[in-house]
């Protein structure tokens, strides 16, 4: 008789489609809509910073609660609500006419973000053995990349199509998108493998399926466990110096377009196109680091991962050419969002799947000090020097650091 699929490969895939949604269209679709809001709106560099800010204040805090309330009432609930949010405030930026009121919404959908992200990205470690959580993490982190691939495709067609009014009709089918992507979670996510009779896929010792269960709730005093964990603190750290690179990270993010059209000449179209060979070479990146941590430890594949960014951001700033900002693209989309897959691994190893969404979100408190002010920075040093050279140095050396600290995070995780 032919085996059938575990269900956790369609658990997986719900949150690969969720990161397509709460990152890719909710966050990354600002990167190719900058331009035009900024010229739709009339805003200046510092304003739409502004904006990005807003949403990632309200990442910030949904993504340290979020995961909290889906330990306590499950991930299935918690991600379904948080997408429902994002439509709705995408749809309702795209009516924006005033910076109050844009502000506003990307708060939101910054709340709703987090509040999907965090919980997605902790399904791994629920759903699967710790030998395979980094490459199940990774698939989820794929999302990411999708998003930003289709992104770069879809919001220009759009653009061109509606013309002064493109930005807001993108707005509008991505918030209708992210809407249709929580009706898929609410009908098909589960929670643990309790819930449909199974272990985590690669579990081969046979446990008590229903004590199992039985401890899925769980309590305020649970919670102490995570911040009173020495080792969650240290590995806090460790993603401390991906947020703080943040500063410039988001810049590459969010300004890389009005960067490439504006200051070096080249038409939104090959920016579009750059931006969407960063998202198509990023979709794999989860799943090649997520891999390559499961092989080698968690400490030393961030290390890696943290050099390979840091090159990214040097040769983006010092070799200004088609080839080197194409070379930078593809070290970039390889390795952008290989801390985040570690980091959610990780927290899995450090505190178990019960307490993996909880556990994620604490340490994405310290990688979200440096986050939150990096859009409104990196907009200020886009208006008051016209270049973005320095700052672009000074990720790669912010990197630097961080590969530094990831090579203790083993002996860190060794010690309690």
């Amino acid at each position: 008789m032919e085996k059938k699929i575990h269900y956790g490969w369609i658990v997986i895939f719900m949150g690969l489609v969720t990161t397509v949604a709460a990152h890719g269209f909710g966050r990354m679709a600002y990167t190719i809509l900058l331009p035009a809001m900024k010229d739709g709106l009339n805003f200046d560099y510092t304003q739409l910073g502004l904006l990005g800010t807003g949403n990632f204040i309200g990442y910030l805090s949904m993504a340290i609660i979020g995961g909290f309330l889906a330990a306590r009432f499950g991930t299935r609930t918690v991600i379904t609500f948080a997408l429902v949010l994002m439509g709705v405030t995408m749809i309702l930026t795209g009516l924006a006419k005033s910076f109050g009121f844009a502000f506003s919404m990307r708060l939101l959908t910054g709340l709703g973000n987090g509040a999907a992200y965090v919980p997605a990205m902790a399904l791994g470690s629920a759903w699967f053995a710790v030998n395979k959580r980094g490459f199940a993490t990774g698939i989820v982190s794929g999302g990411i990349g999708l998003g930003t691939f289709l992104s770069g495709i879809i919001v220009p067609f759009i653009l061109t199509s509606y013309g002064t009014n493109g930005w807001r009709y993108s707005w509008y089918i991505l918030g209708i998108c992210v809407l249709l992507v929580a009706i898929l979670v609410f009908l098909f996510l589960r929670n643990h493998p309790e819930d449909k009779g199974l272990l985590p896929v690669g579990q081969e010792e046979k446990g008590d399926i229903q004590n199992s269960s039985a401890n899925n709730k769980v309590s305020s005093l649970d919670w102490s466990q995570v911040y009173r964990m020495k080792a969650l603190w240290y590995l806090g750290i460790v993603y401390f110096f991906y947020g703080l690179s943040y500063i410039i990270y988001i810049i590459y993010i969010i300004f890389f377009a009005a960067y490439l059209v504006n200051e070096m000449g080249y038409t939104a179209a090959w920016a579009g196109g750059l931006w969407a060979t960063v998202g198509g070479l990023s979709i794999f990146c989860g799943v090649i680091w997520g891999s390559i941590s499961d092989r080698i430890g968690r400490g030393k594949g961030a290390a890696l991962a943290y050099l390979v960014l840091g090159i990214s951001y040097i040769v983006y700033a010092v070799f200004k050419s088609e080839a080197g900002f194409y070379l930078s693209a593809i070290l970039f989309g390889l390795t952008a969002w290989s801390i985040p897959t570690i980091m959610a691994a990780a927290a899995g190893d450090f505190v178990g799947p019960r307490l993996a969404p909880a556990g994620l979100g604490f340490i994405t408190l310290f990688f979200g000090i440096g986050q939150s002010i990096g859009p409104a920075l990196g907009g200020y040093l886009a208006d008051i020097s016209n270049s973005f050279t320095l700052p672009f140095l000074i990720a790669g050396g912010i990197s630097f650091v961080g590969m530094i600290f990831s090579f203790y995070l083993k002996k860190s995780s060794e010690k309690f």
